[in-house]
């Protein structure tokens, strides 16, 4: 028997934590069989449900921190939009849309470290907007936030807030200086201590090795996080890492397939560089991804709703409603 069959059948029989040895070993592993046996996890701990999201790109540009794969920042010369927090009519109607395709789930998503006090209180409102005219979940990515701002978000009617960690707590600095991977977390502890649902993952491609991989996992782990979105680095010219190499599909899937073994009930999100994959990420949903942000990214084109909601139904997936 395979190792990944029987870490398998200690996960599910004996409720087994896999350790970062057994990561290593699993990376071995030939990646069918592997692949094949993370399905089996997803199967058995979150059946066909499948949670779909669609961002909007609410604020643009500017951003002052030095994130060495951003089109947003500052720092480097870049061809990405620049504009102010989009108008409550713009956001609304674009939630409403995206109500209307069967998606569950919509993320505000703004540049910057942080929000001001006046941006604050505009999303606030264009929460509150959203909950009343439509079902739909809202999400919010809008940097290093407090438990005062969180709190304030969450009576607006925030579900669920995203901040990925990015790569290891070692590989931090290299892809990042004006802030700290402490930082990320202890906004992510700030928004469960308030109540909301967290949604964090990684990029993978920004020069990090199997080990940065892992143990960004592990610590995704530690936090309880079962959103977990994983990047492919789409390398944007003018950024440092414009000339990265692109990753190729099997990494993608041996990845994706090995955090199932680590995080086997949670959601692992394909998300932005998806259409970087030649199949647009069908082998990922098939090892152990359970979960996509569709449309648009930030700055990039993304895979449309349509095209995702065959996709999904073909493989016999079934969109999760979420409250």
């Amino acid at each position: 028997m395979f190792f990944c069959e029987e870490l398998k059948n200690k996960i599910i029989h004996e409720n087994y934590s896999i350790s970062k040895e057994d990561a290593f070993r699993l990376r071995e592993e030939p990646l069918e069989i592997l692949a094949n046996a993370a399905n089996d996890l997803r199967i058995h701990f979150c059946g066909n449900d499948f949670d779909l999201c669609t961002i909007i790109n609410a604020k643009s540009g500017r951003c002052s921190e030095n994130c060495r794969y951003c089109a947003q920042s500052v720092h480097y010369k870049t061809e990405s939009p620049t504009y102010s927090l989009l108008g409550e009519d713009v956001i609304l109607e674009e939630a409403k849309r995206q109500e209307k395709r069967g998606v569950p789930r919509f993320s505000l998503v703004t540049s910057g470290r942080t929000l001001s006090e006046q941006d604050l209180e505009k999303i606030c409102e264009d929460i509150k907007k959203i909950k009343k005219e439509t079902s739909l979940s809202v999400c919010l990515s809008s940097g290093l936030l407090t438990e005062e701002q969180f709190l304030k978000l969450k009576k607006a009617g925030l579900s669920r807030v995203h901040n990925n960690l990015e790569t290891s707590r070692r590989n931090f600095s290299e892809v990042c200086t004006t802030h700290s991977y402490d930082d990320k977390i202890e906004c992510l502890k700030a928004a469960k201590r308030v109540g909301l649902s967290l949604c964090s993952g990684g990029i993978m491609g920004l020069g990090e090795t199997f080990e940065d991989r892992i143990d960004m996992l592990m610590d995704i782990r530690d936090l309880n996080i079962t959103s977990v979105p994983v990047n492919v680095l789409n390398a944007i010219p003018g950024t440092p890492y414009g000339e990265l190499p692109k990753l190729t599909d099997d990494e993608v899937c041996q990845m994706v397939s090995i955090y199932r073994f680590i995080i086997p009930e949670a959601f692992i999100r394909l998300a932005g560089g998806r259409g970087l994959l030649s199949d647009k990420g069908r082998r990922a949903f098939q090892s152990g991804a359970n979960a996509a942000i569709s449309g648009d990214m930030l700055t990039t084109a993304g895979i449309s709703v349509e095209t995702d909601l065959i996709l999904i139904e073909e493989l016999g997936y079934t969109i999760r409603k979420v409250n």
